[in-house]
């Protein structure tokens, strides 16, 4: 494609992979989008509850089917062997920490003995979504925000609820409960469907067709040497951030579709279902909002579930386990454990250096933005500014390095298997290390802070 002027390249790339990828993308959906509108209907009738249930489960396991075929008896079975763990210790105080310990064991060997690694890690989004659906509710059931035992038709309701099952995003059992009353098909409804569904396409289209082209033919920069390999690292990492997008908007599109994701202010609903924000993690203000952008849904189980329960070991260690268990969730693969520990030590130093900078220059240089009120002498200076900007510019360095490796030229067996630690440390080779050696001097710079 090299040989092509722009005009020409922009001409097929519309025709060989814009419109075909958009068209593929939705093909492969509809049966889901369908089964999720079937359901809201069908909630929208006067039906016992114990029968709602049952409806969101058979759709649940029926778009199971459709994506995994046969390999969903294994998502099948971790959801059994989470109630009957659940219903074996129902008497217990300590039901979420022995649901994890179960959880674990059982993808443990799903990992490394069950099931081949190909097929393991096809099904790891459905099987983290089981696990941090039956997890949580076994911390709510300990700690008395949800009062009683679900039946056994109640809780594979919100394990298979359609709007969730295939890719997310969590919510709580209080929330699939919630969604059981069946709010009115309003018209903001609708526009919160369609306009998701738009962006979650828009976003398949850019992370496949405009992110492996960024230089020179979208941002017109051409090198050699080191820049090229930067350059070449930044559309890896941008097609990757593209990828998430795509699976975040496309889980609010079947999490409202099918009735869920809403909020009640003043007896109004709010359809406002919001998985990531890319301006947050492509144009951050830090690593921490990054973070916490990505999918905020999960950032909020993680913090409610991992980190407050393990903050009586001091906020490092907090912060390693909680990346650890997002690690274990996302599955054993080396790339994704190395990513996640790195990612855990740079939003560490990050965050109490910025803490200290703010303490001593009395300035608005958190990694999240001050509230109004704050005690802080300077807001918004030059200096804050100049700060924050040079932390936001810091924070798209950190991302392109960590995102390097997730190449878009990776056969696809290679992808789904999961890169191998030979290809991780390559890439960060070639960087030169230059990520963990930033870390690392900043966070030597805190230590000598006074």
């Amino acid at each position: 494609m090299a040989s092509f002027s722009r005009q020409d390249f922009f001409r097929e790339l519309s025709r060989g992979c814009v419109f075909p990828t958009a068209q593929q993308g939705l093909e492969q959906v509809w049966p889901l989008l369908v089964v999720c509108l079937g359901s809201r209907l069908a909630w929208r009738v006067a039906l016992p509850v114990w029968l709602k249930h049952l409806v969101t489960v058979s759709g649940g396991l029926y778009c199971l089917h459709h994506f995994f075929q046969r390999q969903m008896v294994w998502v099948v079975l971790l959801s059994v062997l989470c109630y009957t763990m659940l219903f074996l210790c129902r008497h217990s105080r300590h039901r979420g920490v022995l649901l994890s310990a179960t959880i674990l064991v059982y993808l443990l060997l799903g990992e490394f003995h069950m099931v081949d690694t190909i097929s393991w890690h096809k099904m790891r989004g459905a099987q983290m979504i089981v696990a941090m659906k039956a997890i949580s509710l076994g911390f709510d059931l300990d700690q008395g925000s949800v009062t009683c035992m679900p039946s056994p038709v109640e809780f594979m309701g919100y394990i298979y609820f359609v709007g969730t099952v295939i890719f997310g995003p969590w919510i709580s059992f209080s929330s699939y409960r919630q969604s059981l009353d069946c709010r009115p098909m309003t018209y903001p409804w609708f526009h919160k469907v369609m306009s998701s569904l738009v962006k979650s396409l828009v976003c398949l289209v850019v992370s496949t067709c405009v992110a492996p082209y960024l230089f020179p033919y979208f941002i017109p920069v051409y090198s050699n040497g080191p820049l090229e390999r930067w350059l070449g690292a930044y559309e890896n990492a941008v097609s990757f951030h593209f990828s998430n997008y795509f699976v975040a908007f496309l889980s609010e599109t079947t999490l409202t579709l099918a009735g869920s994701g809403f909020t009640l202010r003043k007896e109004i609903t709010h359809w406002d279902a919001w998985v990531s924000s890319p301006l947050d993690v492509d144009l951050p203000r830090s690593m921490v909002s990054v973070v916490t952008s990505w999918n905020q849904p999960m950032s909020r189980w993680l913090n409610a579930y991992v980190f407050r329960s393990a903050l009586t070991l001091g906020r490092f260690p907090a912060i390693l386990v909680t990346y650890s268990a997002s690690a274990l969730l996302h599955g054993f693969s080396f790339h994704l454990g190395a990513v996640l520990l790195t990612l855990g030590f740079i939003t560490y130093v990050e965050h109490v250096l910025r803490t200290k900078m703010a303490s001593m220059l009395s300035a608005c240089v958190l990694s999240k933005r001050c509230p109004a009120a704050c005690p802080h002498r300077n807001k918004t200076g030059v200096t804050v500014r100049l700060t924050n900007v040079a932390f936001g510019l810091l924070a798209i360095f950190y991302l392109t390095y960590l995102g390097s490796f997730f190449d878009v030229d990776t056969d696809t067996d290679v992808e789904e298997e999961g890169y191998g630690m030979s290809h991780t440390l390559r890439r960060w080779q070639q960087l030169g290390w230059s990520g963990h050696w930033v870390a690392l001097a900043l966070w030597f710079i805190y230590r000598l802070l006074p």
